[in-house]
């Protein structure tokens, strides 16, 4: 990747408090002087608030795997097109609420498609934009779904067994690639995460 910015993907299942983290995370770099963009997936942008909506709402049914998958892909084409690359192209940290591994372990894993091509998908929408750093914050899946608040969106609702399937792939994924990611133990209070995610982050700020 040749953009001069920093591009950092917070990973996690249900409850993790990815938010959390990134607010509490863009609040430090900001005070150190950097411009930090925060966002998410789905819905980042314009077109993905759209996206979001068919995606996540309880009433979208029939939604098949696939499709599902595909729609994902759409979204993250458009949020790496139109916030991540000018973004990082102006030299900002830009700090991401899922990004493409979150397909590979939700489509993937939790639908049980074909991680490969799932994987495939996301680094045609986006051009093989890797993340410098990914932060999974991870938590048992009953933990974490007893912390999320509000009515369920559609992934929520899914059973035991699918985010278990989820958090597992996402343990693998950190496993296959210990450079890129730092695993912490979501279950720990939150300026105790807070602190391990900015010493993790400033690291490579400092690189």
């Amino acid at each position: 990747m040749t953009e001069p910015g920093l591009f950092i993907a917070f990973e996690g299942g249900e409850g993790s408090g990815k938010s959390t983290q990134i607010e509490r995370l863009a609040q430090r770099l900001r005070a150190a002087g950097h411009e930090v963009i925060t966002t998410f997936e789905p819905g980042g942008t314009a077109v993905g608030a759209s996206i979001r909506q068919v995606l996540l709402s309880r009433d979208t049914d029939g939604l098949t795997p696939r499709a599902e998958a595909l729609l994902f892909a759409a979204d993250r084409a458009q949020h790496v097109d139109t916030v991540v690359r000018p973004a990082l192209g102006r030299g900002a940290v830009v700090l991401t609420d899922r990004y493409r591994d979150s397909s590979i372990a939700y489509q993937g894993a939790g639908r049980e498609l074909s991680v490969d091509d799932v994987r495939e998908l996301s680094e045609w929408a986006t051009e093989g934009l890797v993340p410098h750093l990914t932060v999974l914050l991870d938590i048992d899946p009953v933990i974490g779904l007893r912390r999320a608040s509000g009515e369920t969106d559609r992934l929520e609702a899914e059973p035991l067994q699918f985010h278990n399937r989820v958090r597992q792939h996402f343990l693998e994924l950190a496993a296959a690639e210990p450079d890129r990611y730092v695993v912490l133990d979501a279950s720990q209070p939150v300026d105790q995460v807070a602190s391990a995610v900015f010493a993790a982050v400033s690291l490579r700020v400092a690189g």
